[in-house]
């Protein structure tokens, strides 16, 4: 008998490829072919093997299930065959009777030395080589290479890619070894193209379709991952049209058929819904049963929210059922049941309910465990939990607990603590079963930005340091017009009590601006060098106070070539508000911060409140003294579906309590100190492009020196904010969910609408164009004496005949010339300026991005506005 043998030579000196489906499979095993035997069985007197190389004959023999001395029939020898043939460890096999003497003669099938994949480009081979059954060193079998087929294709499926096919080939090297090559071609992604619903009357297919995760392909969706073909999404669009017509009142809704049809291309599928609606019900007697005794059935009823005459709707009985349990859970019933009793009127089309509130005991925690930390301590989640172990159990603090531990930031999002059975049965063990994240942060990275061109940043932080909750960092900032290094550390308890102390110690070096003919100006240097202490203590669950201390080293400067004059700030070059902000000063400042959050989750919230109330007295030492007073406060909604809403405001006020060194009728908090407004806090404005600013035109035509013209043109014109005492803020916000493609990506899109003004502050003295004008009128150049610092106008030249020319700006020998310039003050008023636009957060692989587009449509006259806004490389 004989198996069928593979094409080719076995040992062969050069390779060949041979594809798979040429080489014939082993065919079922023919017949022995012995001698003419008797009919009566006869006894095996010896077995020999021929042709193994790297199986002993022993083993074959084995595998054959025959022995020496066996009696043995035809039968006997075709069994043998068949054990032979399902080893699949020989591509020929057959046996020879010589009247007792078998020979067993094989040919091995190679062994695998490579597998080779080709054509992946949108699987990586780590993907799918863990997959595969074979492998190097392994025995080549057909039945592997099409499992292997199958599961790559299974692979490529689960991408949506039902056009992709794979093509095995061999390549036979020597001593008996082959290369298996598995040519993919991968296809394109089969999208759906056509959503069809069939016994829908009620509701229109646009509006069924929006129920759906599955979308049909279109320009819009072109984002999105759901126009591909997902056997899973396709069942669990079922349930969604089902819960969608059990919240319309449909209570017999059902799906007839759900079938996927594949187009001939292999492209594209057509998806076809067959439903049933049935007759649409309302809800009619709804009441409460309840066998706790801390429950009143008169009580629940009025919590209930639907009543007779409403259209039914089963997700309201889920929600209702949640909302009793969760009541239980507050009184201490961890364990209480809530059933629903549906009673169906098909006569008046209507729904009886009756909640049932099940007997059971009041549950105490009997433990609490914590789980999967394997760096972070467990006192550090431990902490976190609002019940210990012996307290009653109550659902609100368990849910407080699983926020808490959410806002922490050190494990998978979304962890919720798991409640099962204790000893008894009113014992209750929660765990927290947490995945550890990476929580240390080390960044080098250099971008562009519209605000400070050229950035390089250098961070290191590190949020859950030595795995007990601390926070240690250090980063280093440069750009054109800012520098700073910074270290920080905070410990959130201190000697294992609740309180938190850090620390940070800084220096920031920041270059002021203005523009001219629309380059960026550097008008004054501030360099700070400070440290901050600051101590939190919490009032209760949801209310902390903070207390805190700074001490700051300023030294303001202005460029001595650009604005200096024998040694002092010249107020014609630099403006007085300017120079009478430079000067070195020491600031000690004391103050407080008293915050209530209740917000879910303090990185990513979703529901919630937050209030903050700022204050800050410097004055205990230093050379400044005034009370700044900064509120905010903050809701975080969902409107609908994953739609959130941030709505803030915010506001705050500088109060001096001496001059702080400032003179006589000018303004006494220092321009360092005040507030400042525009972008990032309003979007749709530059860089402190919002309040109080003076702007000096420089472009001045004194052809007629009686009525000189004062050209308004943006590029010849000094822009400088001066800042104010007060100011409010105000944002509405909406995140805008996408497709889960998008958010792979890390898209994250929002609109927004922010408000704000900012004001009062004491007029600064300016220079005006009177100030150029001479005895008899006229507006002339004012010419300096370089030696002595004396000033006198300017003389108009006159040509070879005596006849004046030009303008009256000619200076003398010796003098330098300062041409006449108007100085005006806008902008100091708290009438609301709005912008209104829309934004993206992008996590880019070359660091995170933020775009904005906002339009500013209430603005006041010096305004500065902005349309479009990026940044690259910072924080956002």
């Amino acid at each position: 008998m004989t198996g069928t043998m593979l094409a080719g030579q076995v040992g062969a000196v050069h390779a060949q490829t041979v594809p798979v489906s040429a080489v014939p499979a082993p065919a079922t095993p023919a017949p022995a072919t012995p001698a003419p035997a008797p009919a009566e069985a006869r006894v095996i007197r010896a077995i020999s093997v021929v042709g193994n190389q790297r199986l002993e004959g022993d083993t074959v023999r084995t595998y054959a299930q025959l022995r020496v001395g066996q009696a043995y029939t035809r039968a006997t020898l075709d069994n043998a065959l068949r054990a032979l043939s399902q080893t699949e460890l020989f591509s020929q096999f057959q046996i020879t009777d010589n009247d007792g003497a078998l020979v067993i003669q094989v040919t091995e099938n190679p062994v695998v030395n490579r597998v080779i994949l080709e054509g992946n480009r949108r699987l990586d081979n780590d993907k799918i080589v863990p997959e595969l059954r074979l492998a190097a060193r392994q025995i080549y079998t057909r039945s592997r290479v099409r499992a292997d087929v199958a599961r790559i294709l299974e692979l490529y499926r689960r991408q949506g890619r039902y056009a992709a096919s794979v093509d095995p080939q061999l390549v036979r090297l020597d001593q008996n070894r082959v290369d298996v090559v598995y040519e993919i071609t991968e296809g394109d992604r089969s999208r759906v193209r056509q959503i069809n619903i069939i016994g829908n009357n009620a509701f229109t297919d646009g509006e069924l379709k929006g129920e759906m995760a599955t979308k049909e392909r279109r320009l819009t969706t072109f984002l999105s991952s759901n126009t591909t073909y997902d056997p899973d999404r396709l069942a669990y669009d079922q349930q969604k049209l089902r819960q969608f017509y059990l919240t319309q009142g449909y209570a017999d809704f059902r799906v007839v058929s759900a079938v996927a049809e594949l187009t001939s291309d292999r492209q594209d599928f057509i998806i076809t819904y067959v439903v049933e609606e049935g007759e649409r019900y309302h809800f009619g007697n709804v009441g409460v049963e309840s066998d706790l005794r801390d429950f009143t059935p008169d009580t629940l009823q009025r919590l209930l929210p639907m009543h007779q005459g409403d259209w039914y709707n089963a997700k309201q009985v889920e929600d209702t059922v949640e909302s009793l349990q969760q009541t239980a859970g507050l009184l201490g019933y961890a364990f209480a049941e809530v059933r629903p009793r549906f009673v169906r009127n098909r006569e008046t089309r209507t729904m009886d309910i009756v909640f049932q509130v099940q007997e059971s005991p009041r549950a105490y925690v009997e433990r609490v465990d914590v789980n999967g930390n394997t760096l972070t301590s467990d006192k550090v989640v431990r902490r976190e939990f609002r019940l210990n172990e012996g307290d009653a159990f109550n659902s609100f603090l368990v849910r407080r607990s699983q926020d808490r531990i959410n806002s922490l930031g050190y494990f998978q999002d979304n962890l919720e603590i798991e409640q099962t059975p204790g000893s008894t049965p009113d014992r209750i063990i929660l765990a927290a079963n947490v995945e550890e994240k990476p929580t240390g942060e080390l960044s080098l990275s250099a971008g562009f930005s519209s605000i400070e061109n050229f950035i390089l940043q250098g961070s290191i932080r590190q949020r859950n340091f030595r795995g007990m909750g601390q926070t240690i960092s250090a980063s280093v900032n440069y750009s054109n017009y800012s520098k700073s290094i910074e270290l920080g550390f905070t410990e959130p308890n201190v000697f294992d009590r609740n309180i938190s102390l850090s620390g940070q110690l800084f220096r920031r070096d920041y270059n002021s601006f203005n523009f001219i003919n629309n380059n960026r100006n550097t008008t004054y240097q501030q360099v700070t060098t400070g440290l901050s202490l600051q101590a939190g203590v919490p009032l209760n669950e949801f209310m902390s106070l903070f207390l805190r201390y700074s001490l700051n080293f300023d030294d303001v400067t202005l460029d001595r070539n650009t604005f200096f004059f024998n040694g002092s700030c010249d107020p014609l070059l630099a403006g007085r508000y300017l120079c009478d902000s430079l000067g070195k000063r020491t600031t000690s400042l004391a103050g407080y911060s008293l915050v209530y959050d209740n917000r879910d989750n303090r990185l990513r919230p979703t529901r919630g409140y937050s209030f903050t109330l700022n204050q800050d007295f410097a004055g205990l030492g230093g050379s400044v003294r005034y009370l700044r007073t900064i509120a905010a406060a903050s809701h975080h909604m969902r409107l609908f579906g994953d739609f959130i809403l941030n709505a803030s405001i915010e506001g705050g006020y500088i109060h001096p309590l001496g001059d702080n060194g400032a003179a006589p009728g000018t303004e006494r908090i220092r321009l360092t100190d005040r507030f400042f407004l525009g972008e990032p806090q309003m979007r749709g404005f530059d860089i402190r492009g919002v309040g109080p600013r003076v702007v000096r035109y420089t472009d001045v035509d004194l052809t007629n020196p009686m009525a000189p013209v004062v050209g308004q043109d943006r590029r010849t014109t000094v822009d400088d904010a001066v800042g104010a005492r007060a100011y409010y803020r105000g944002r509405l916000e909406v995140d805008i969910p996408l497709g889960s493609g998008a958010q792979e990506l890390g898209l994250r899109p929002s609109i927004f609408m922010d408000v704000g003004a900012l004001f009062s502050v004491r007029r600064p003295t300016l220079t005006s164009l009177s100030s150029f004008r001479d005895t008899d009128g006229n507006f002339k150049t004012i010419c300096r004496n370089q030696t002595t610092g004396t000033i006198q106008f300017g003389t108009q030249a006159n040509n070879s005949s005596g006849m004046p020319v030009g303008e009256f700006n000619q200076c003398p020998t010796g003098f330098s010339g300062i041409r006449p310039f108007d100085e005006r003050y806008f902008g100091d008023t708290p009438s609301p300026r709005l912008s209104v636009g829309f934004g993206v957060n992008w996590n880019s692989p070359f660091g995170p991005l933020r775009i904005d587009i906002a339009r500013a449509l209430l603005r006041e006259p010096g305004d500065d506005t902005k349309l479009f806004t990026f940044n690259v490389g910072t924080q956002f």
